[in-house]
């Protein structure tokens, strides 16, 4: 048995915005545009692992990368159509690895928002 499921789905937003220094509402905005990962919970939406991944993505390329809630659903959905789940994954560390380095005014500018 594995130590940790990272599919199961265990965050709320409000976590979720605190571990990416976000604004809830920016995270609920994203939520409305239909650019996190669908839920079927009625109450209180929880996310997994691998979503906060997709959700920090959608995140710089919204803020840092100034795309719009389009083009972002474009990028999702070319990457979930032409990627087997192992090639995402690979793909969501190396961004994950990226975010890890953005510079401080990156970091400033997402403070600002």
């Amino acid at each position: 048995m594995a130590l940790l499921d990272n599919d199961k789905d265990i965050l709320p937003l409000s976590s979720i915005s605190e571990l990416l220094s976000a604004k809830i509402r920016t995270l609920k905005m994203y939520e409305e545009k239909g650019l996190l990962p669908q839920k079927n919970q009625k109450i209180k939406k929880l996310y997994s692992i691998n979503d906060v991944k997709i959700i920090a993505f959608v995140h710089y390329l919204a803020n840092i990368k100034k795309i719009n809630a389009n083009g972002i659903k474009y990028i999702l959905e070319m990457i979930s159509e032409n990627m087997d789940e192992q090639n995402r994954n690979v793909f969501l560390e190396i961004v994950e690895s990226k975010l890890e380095n953005v510079s401080g005014n990156e970091i400033q500018d997402l403070e600002s928002f």
